[in-house]
C-alpha cells in the first residue's frame, strides 16, 4: 500500500498530525548517528589509520617514533598527517555537497529516501572498514571521506524534518530530546566499545588495531540498524514546491532552485547574520571539543585513561545538559537559553586556563561542565535556526547551516595553532578561543529574533 504523503503547510506552520511515534523515530536518528561522531571520528579512527598508513611507510607495528611518508596519487604526505588530512579533505567536499542535497531535499516527495540512502551509504562504508587490514590506507581514507560526506548529508535531510514537527513553541524541546538522546546513544556504544578494547586488549598493539577495527564496524552496524525505526515512523512532508514539481529531472532542478535560493537569501539578512553568529561561536565550541585531549596529555600531562573517562563523562552529561537547557527555554526562551550558555562557555575556558597540571580529578569536573554546557547549546541553536527558515526551503538552509557547524571549523584550530607557535603555550592558546565565544555572544546578542522570524514569513514562539 502506497504512503499517505502530507504536504507542509503553506505558511511554513508544520502538517497537523505529528505524533509522539513520529517525534520518537526522529529523535532516533540522533541516537543512530551519534556512533559515528563518537566511537569513530572522536576515538579510534584516527589512531587506527594512523597505525595502519605507518604499516604501509614500513614502520613497525607499535613503533613510537617511526616517521616515515607514503604517497596517496604521487603526493608525498607524512604517515602522521594523512588521517588530519582526509578531515580536511572531506569537509572540503562537503561543503559543495551539502547544500545540493538540501536543495534535492527539498524539491523530493520523498526524503526519507534520501535519508535512509545517506544513512547506508555512510553506515556500509563505516561496516566496510573491516576490510582495511595491512597496509590498505588508501581503502580507509576513501572509506572514512565517504562515510563522512555521507554523515552531513544525512543530518541535512534530518534537520529539515524538524519545523513539520512542532509548532514554534515546541521545536526547542523537540531538538533537546533528539540531541540529548545522540549524546546517550554515542555514549552508550562507546563505552562498551572501550570496556571490550581495555579488557582485551592485553597491552598487545596487533589485538589493540584488531579490537579498534572492530569498534569501527560496530559503530556502522549501529548506525544502520537504529536507522531503521526513523524510516518507519517518520512521515513524507514534502514542500508545496515538491508537490507540484511532477516530473523532470530532480538533480536538474534541484541545483536550479539552489541557485535561486542563493541569489534570494539577501532578502533574509538577519537569517544570514544568525548563521554568521553561529558560525563564530560554534567554531569555539567545535575546537574545544577537538583540542581537549591534546591539551590534556601536552600541557596537563594526563594519562589516556583520565581522557577516557573525561571523554564519556562529557557524552553522558551531554544528554542530561540537552534536557536541562531545552527545559530552562521553555521558560526563557531559546535565544536567552544559548546566549546564557556562551557565558557558561566563556568561564569553561578560563577555568581550563587556571587548571593545574596532573590534577586529573579537576580535568575531570572540568569536562562535566563542558558536557553540561554542551548539548544545550548545539540542540537550542538547532531548533532556533528552524525559526529563520523560509518555508519550503528547509533543506537547503539547513545545507548552509551545516556548512557552518562542520565546514568552517578549522578557524578555531588555526588561531590555536598560530597563538601556540607563537608563545608556545597552549594555555595561551586556549585563551585565544575566548575571542570566538566573545564574538559570537555580541554577534547573536544583536539579532533582533523576533523581527527575524517574522521576516522569514514564521510565527515567534511565544518566550524567545
Amino acid at each position: 500500500m502506497a504512503e499517505t504523503v502530507t504536504p507542509a503547510v503553506a505558511d511554513g506552520t508544520p502538517a497537523p498530525g505529528s505524533t509522539r511515534r513520529e517525534r520518537t523515530g526522529w529523535y532516533l536518528y540522533d541516537w543512530a548517528n551519534s556512533a559515528f561522531s563518537t566511537t569513530v571520528v572522536t576515538v579510534f579512527l584516527g589512531p587506527f589509520l594512523t597505525t595502519i598508513t605507518k604499516t604501509a611507510a614500513g614502520c613497525d607495528l607499535g613503533a613510537d617514533s617511526c616517521t616515515a611518508y607514503v604517497y596517496p596519487l604521487g603526493i608525498k604526505v607524512a604517515a602522521g598527517s594523512f588521517f588530519p588530512y582526509l578531515v580536511s579533505l572531506s569537509v572540503l567536499l562537503t561543503v559543495f555537497v551539502l547544500p545540493v542535497m538540501g536543495a534535492v531535499a527539498d524539491r523530493s516527495a520523498h526524503k526519507k529516501r534520501l535519508l535512509g540512502g545517506a544513512a547506508f551509504v555512510g553506515a556500509g562504508a563505516t561496516i566496510a572498514m573491516i576490510f582495511v587490514t595491512g597496509d590498505r590506507y588508501l581503502l580507509g581514507g576513501a572509506l572514512f571521506v565517504l562515510a563522512n560526506i555521507a554523515f552531513g548529508a544525512s543530518i541535512v535531510v534530518y534537520n529539515s524534518f524538524l519545523p513539520h514537527l512542532g509548532g514554534p513553541d515546541e521545536r526547542d524541546s523537540i531538538s533537546s530530546y533528539g540531541w540529548g538522546l545522540g549524546y546517550l546513544g554515542g555514549g552508550l556504544l562507546l563505552a562498551l566499545n572501550l570496556v571490550v578494547v581495555e579488557s582485551f586488549s592485553n597491552g598487545e598493539a596487533e589485538r589493540t588495531l584488531d579490537l579498534a577495527r572492530w569498534s569501527i564496524v560496530s559503530a556502522g552496524v549501529w548506525w544502520a540498524v537504529f536507522t531503521l525505526a526513523p524510516l518507519r515512523w517518520l512521515r513524507e512532508r514534502p514542500s508545496a514546491e515538491a508537490v507540484t514539481a511532477g516530473g523532470g529531472n530532480l538533480l536538474v532542478g534541484s541545483f536550479r532552485q539552489l541557485g535561486r535560493t542563493m541569489r534570494q537569501m539577501k532578502a533574509y539578512p538577519l537569517t544570514l547574520f544568525f548563521l554568521l553568529a553561529f558560525l563564530v561561536y560554534n567554531d569555539g565550541i567545535q575546537t574545544v571539543i577537538a583540542l581537549a585531549s591534546q591539551y590534556g596529555t601536552e600541557e596537563l600531562k594526563l594519562e589516556q585513561s583520565t581522557l577516557i573517562v573525561t571523554i564519556l563523562v562529557v557524552q553522558f552529561l551531554a544528554f542530561g545538559g540537552a534536557l536541562g537547557l531545552g527545559a530552562l527555554a521553555r521558560f526563557i526562551g531559546a535565544w536567552k537559553t544559548v546566549l546564557m550558555s556562551l557565558v557558561l562557555w566563556t568561564g569553561v575556558i578560563i577555568a581550563a586556563f587556571r587548571l593545574p597540571a596532573e590534577a586529573p580529578l579537576q580535568f575531570m569536573m572540568l569536562g562535566a561542565a563542558i558536557g553540561l554546557v554542551l548539548g544545550g547549546s548545539q540542540a537550542l541553536s538547532r531548533s532556533l535556526f528552524s525559526q529563520l527558515i523560509p518555508a519550503g526551503k528547509e533543506g537547503e538552509y539547513y545545507g548552509f547551516y551545516e556548512i557552518s557547524d562542520k565546514g568552517t571549523s578549522w578557524l578555531g584550530p588555526l588561531a590555536f595553532g598560530l597563538v601556540f607557535q607563537l608563545t608556545h603555550s597552549y594555555r595561551v592558546g586556549l585563551v585565544s578561543l575566548l575571542v570566538f565565544f566573545l564574538v559570537g555572544f555580541l554577534l547573536l546578542l544583536a539579532v533582533p529574533m523576533r523581527r527575524a522570524i517574522i521576516a522569514a514569513g514564521n510565527t515567534p514562539p511565544k518566550r524567545l
